[in-house]
């Protein structure tokens, strides 16, 4: 079971939809303890990073991902739930993050370019990952954000170009912990691959 987490900022449609597309078994969820009985973990969002972090703590989420995600549950956070995985933001102020990727979320700077950065962009592989399977350098996936992610190459899966290198596709080298700064949900096939490969992960990890 693949559990998708409520706190009031995500954008569940598109997220269930794309779980239903793919036949994969999930719920979505506000409850806190769910965090420990999942498979895995998706967390979406949409929206502003110091009220988001406000949200999780508010629900009683916040230490309970912390948690689950040290213990080696798998978590895939998309769009501002992948931000919400790194060590703090600089959006509206200084606010912590979950700590789960070590790094901080800054402005997109693109002179030149309208921000935020919205629509299709390729991806540039890094490194392979198994969530990556069938997934190549030139792939375009969709964007929609006006921040990025500052953290070292070893956190890279993907990175995409809009006036700077920004980060796309992170991962904790230590931690079953993944986020894209796109939305696979809305990137067609080349996200679906994406999400299908995340969630194989999580129910392969619950089967041993």
């Amino acid at each position: 079971m693949i559990t998708v987490l409520d706190y009031g900022m995500g954008n569940l449609h598109s997220v269930k939809n794309a779980l239903d597309y793919l036949g994969v078994e999930h719920q979505i969820s506000s409850d806190p303890s769910d965090c420990a009985l999942a498979n895995g973990l998706i967390l979406p969002g949409v929206g502003a990073f110091p009220d988001a972090v406000k949200a999780l703590k508010s629900s009683g989420l916040f230490g309970e991902i912390q948690a689950a995600c040290k213990a080696g549950k798998p978590l895939f956070g998309i769009c501002l739930g992948m931000q919400l995985l790194f060590s703090e933001s600089e959006e509206f102020g200084k606010t912590e993050g979950l700590n789960l990727i070590p790094g901080r979320i800054v402005p997109i700077q693109a002179p030149g370019l309208k921000i935020p950065h919205i629509g299709w962009n390729q991806l540039a592989v890094c490194r392979p990952d198994p969530v990556l399977q069938g997934v190549k350098s030139g792939d375009y996936v969709y964007f929609v954000h006006s921040f990025r992610a500052d953290t070292a190459r070893e956190n890279l899966l993907c990175t995409t170009n809009y006036g700077e290198c920004i980060p796309a596709l992170v991962k904790n080298p230590d931690l079953p912990v993944w986020g894209a700064q796109f939305h696979p949900e809305k990137s067609h096939n080349v996200g679906l691959s994406i999400l299908r490969a995340f969630c194989a992960i999580a129910e392969k990890g619950a089967s041993k």
